[in-house]
C-alpha cells in the first residue's frame, strides 16, 4: 500500500507540472498577443492623426485661400492686395476604367511626365454641379418656334403660287418637297423638346468638373520697384505660359484643357458659395436681375408704350399687305375666269343649242334637227370666212388710203418745187 501511495502521489505531482507548464505558456502568449494589438492599434490612431492633419491641413489652406478673393480681373482671382494670382484651367475628364492596358498606361506615363514637368505649386480642384436643362430647352423651344415660324410662311407661299396657275408642277412639287422637309423638321424639334421635358421632370443629373488652379506669387517678381500694374501684368504673362504648358503636357493623356475668363471664373465661385441657390437662379440671371446693383429702375413708360405700338403697327401692315396680296390674286382669278367663259361663249351657246334640239328632236324630227345643226357648224364656217373677207377688205382698204397719202405727198413736193424761185445766175 506505501508503494502504491508513493507511485500515484508521484503521478499527482507530474500533472500538477504539466499543468503549470502549460498555464505559464497561455499567459506569456496572451500577453504577447495584447502587446501586439496596442502596437497596431497604435500605429493606426498615428494614421489616422496624420490623415485628419494632412486632410485638415489641405481643406484650410488650400480651400479657404482659393475661395478668399478681392477682385476678378483679366482672367485671374487677385487676392492678399495683388500679392497673389490665381489663373484656373478647366479640364474635360477621360473614362479611364473603359480604356484598354495600352492606353491606360499611356495616360500614366503623360500624367507622370506633367507631375515631373511642375516647377510650381498647382491644386487640383473638383466641383459637383447638377445639370441645368432648362436654359438648354428654352434655347431648343426657340429655335423650335423659329422654324415653325418659317414652315407658316413657306405653306403661304406654296398656297399662293399653287393657286395663281403661272407656276409649272415641277415648281410647285419643289417647293412642296421644302415644305415637306420643314414640317418633318419641326415635329422632330418639337417631340425631343417634349421628351427631354418628360425625362427631365424631377430628376436631378449631376456632372463633375475639374480644375487645375495655378497659382503665381509678387514675390516671384524679383527686386525692383514695379507697381501693381505692372506686377498684373507680369503675373498674367507668367501664369497665361504655365497654364498653356499645363493644358499642352495634359493634352498628351488625352485631357483637353481650357483656360477660364473672368466671367466663367465668377460663375465657379457663385456655384462654390451658393449651392443651393444656385441650381434655382444661376450667375447669369443674377447679372440680368441686377442684383449687384445698389438700386435698379424700370424702362420709361412711354418707350414701353412705343415699343407696344411699334410692335402692334409691324403686324398689323403685315397683315394688310398678306390680306391685299390675296385680294388681288382672288381679283385676278375671278377675270380670268370671266375672260375664260367670254371666249367659251360662242362654243358654249352652239353647244346648248345642239344640245336643245337633241332633246326635242322627236317633235321637230330627226332629219330636220341634224340639217340644223349642219347649218350650225356651217354658220361657224361662213362667219368665219366672213371674218376673214372683212379682214381682207380692211387691209386692202388701208393699202389704198396709204397708196392715196403717198400720191398727195408726192403732189405737194412737187408743187412746192415748182413755185420755188429760181437762182439768178451771175
Amino acid at each position: 500500500m506505501d508503494d502504491i501511495s508513493k507511485i500515484l502521489l508521484s503521478l499527482l505531482m507530474v500533472v500538477l507540472f504539466i499543468l503549470f507548464i502549460l498555464i505559464a505558456i497561455w499567459i506569456v502568449l496572451k500577453l504577447k498577443s495584447t502587446n501586439d494589438n496596442n502596437v497596431k492599434n497604435k500605429d493606426k490612431n498615428k494614421e489616422i492623426s496624420k490623415k485628419s492633419k494632412i486632410q485638415q491641413e489641405y481643406n484650410v489652406q488650400s480651400i479657404f485661400n482659393f475661395m478668399e478673393f478681392e477682385k476678378i480681373e483679366d482672367n485671374m482671382i487677385i487676392q492678399n492686395q495683388g500679392k497673389k494670382f490665381l489663373m484656373i484651367v478647366k479640364c474635360q475628364g477621360i473614362n479611364y476604367d473603359l480604356m484598354s492596358e495600352v492606353e491606360k498606361t499611356s495616360v500614366e506615363q503623360g500624367f507622370l511626365q506633367y507631375l515631373n514637368t511642375l516647377r510650381h505649386q498647382v491644386q487640383i480642384y473638383v466641383q459637383t454641379r447638377t445639370v441645368d436643362l432648362g436654359s438648354s430647352i428654352s434655347t431648343y423651344k426657340e429655335k423650335v418656334k423659329a422654324i415653325g415660324n418659317e414652315l407658316v410662311q413657306k405653306q403661304l407661299t406654296y398656297s399662293q403660287h399653287e393657286k395663281d396657275g403661272t407656276y409649272s408642277q415641277e415648281e410647285l412639287f419643289k417647293e412642296r418637297k421644302e415644305v415637306a422637309k420643314i414640317k418633318n423638321l419641326y415635329e422632330y424639334g418639337v417631340d425631343i423638346v417634349n421628351n427631354t421635358e418628360r425625362m427631365s421632370l424631377n430628376k436631378n443629373i449631376l456632372s463633375k468638373q475639374y480644375y487645375v488652379i495655378i497659382p503665381y506669387y509678387a514675390d516671384e517678381v524679383g527686386l525692383g520697384d514695379y507697381s501693381k500694374e505692372e506686377i498684373q501684368n507680369m503675373a498674367f504673362s507668367e501664369l497665361y505660359t504655365r497654364a498653356q504648358s499645363t493644358i499642352n503636357l495634359l493634352s498628351v493623356c488625352g485631357i483637353v484643357g481650357k483656360i477660364l475668363d473672368s466671367f466663367e471664373i465668377s460663375n465657379l465661385l457663385y456655384m462654390a458659395y451658393n449651392r443651393d441657390e444656385a441650381e434655382v437662379f444661376d450667375l447669369q440671371k443674377a447679372i440680368n436681375a441686377r442684383y449687384d446693383e445698389m438700386y435698379t429702375t424700370a424702362p420709361d413708360v412711354l418707350d414701353k408704350r412705343m415699343k407696344a405700338l411699334d410692335k402692334k403697327m409691324e403686324q398689323e401692315a403685315f397683315e394688310m399687305a398678306n390680306n391685299a396680296v390675296l385680294e388681288v390674286r382672288h381679283e385676278e382669278e375671278k377675270e380670268r375666269e370671266l375672260k375664260q367663259k367670254e371666249a367659251e361663249f360662242e362654243d358654249a351657246v352652239k353647244a346648248l343649242a345642239k344640245m336643245i334640239l337633241d332633246q326635242n328632236r322627236t317633235t321637230v324630227g330627226i332629219k330636220t334637227s341634224e340639217k340644223a345643226k349642219e347649218k350650225i357648224d356651217n354658220k361657224d364656217k361662213t362667219d368665219d370666212e366672213d371674218k376673214s373677207k372683212e379682214n381682207i377688205a380692211n387691209t386692202n382698204k388701208t393699202k389704198e388710203s396709204k397708196k392715196e397719202v403717198e400720191q398727195n405727198e408726192e403732189k405737194q413736193t412737187k408743187t412746192r418745187r415748182a413755185g420755188r424761185p429760181r437762182k439768178k445766175q451771175e
